[in-house]
């Protein structure tokens, strides 16, 4: 493979496992303050980013390379309300993103297609983690009183999921 590429994959690589981490604090800023709804969802999130590590992980095992962790920083979990949550879920979430298509411009430049196939995945996902991420915080800034925020907390994956399963229709 060609050396740029790797590269640029274990960065991605370490990227996932840092949103895991950060989606993992997330899930428990949200539990501690009875977020329940939010902390299950950033908690899936979380498998989710793990999911994403391992595919990156086996492309590079079985292309022959060693993937090479980074230690991983600490996440920010310092807010004070549930919407600077959803804002830094949809910052990474950003990152990710970007990071995701540097990867992609790598593999290009290089002419590896197996990789080009693996980000082909990853673009698609990022468009609708994206999408997630700024309905999250836009009905978070809606929930204008205690009640409605309330009521989103219960229903916050439900909500994100019937976004999924519209994308995947359009399909």
């Amino acid at each position: 493979m060609d050396h740029k590429v790797v590269e640029e994959l274990n960065r991605q690589l370490n990227q996932e496992l840092a949103a895991a981490h950060s989606y993992l604090a997330l899930s428990v800023w949200c539990d501690l303050r009875n977020f329940k709804g939010f902390g299950q969802y950033f908690a899936k999130q979380t498998g989710n980013k793990w999911k994403a590590t391992e595919r990156i992980l086996k492309h590079l095992t079985d292309r022959g390379e060693t993937a090479k962790l980074a230690a991983l920083p600490a996440p920010k979990q310092d807010f004070k309300t549930l919407l600077e949550v959803a804002q830094q879920a949809q910052i990474q979430e950003h990152a990710n993103t970007q990071g995701i298509n540097a990867a992609y411009e790598a593999a290009i430049e290089a002419k590896d297609y197996a990789a080009q196939v693996l980000m082909h995945w990853f673009i698609n996902e990022q468009v609708e983690e994206e999408d997630w991420a700024a309905e999250m915080v836009e009905r978070v800034q809606n929930a204008t009183c205690a009640g409605s925020v309330s009521d989103l907390d219960r229903h916050i994956e439900r909500y994100l999921e019937e976004e999924v399963r519209k994308v995947s229709q359009e399909k």
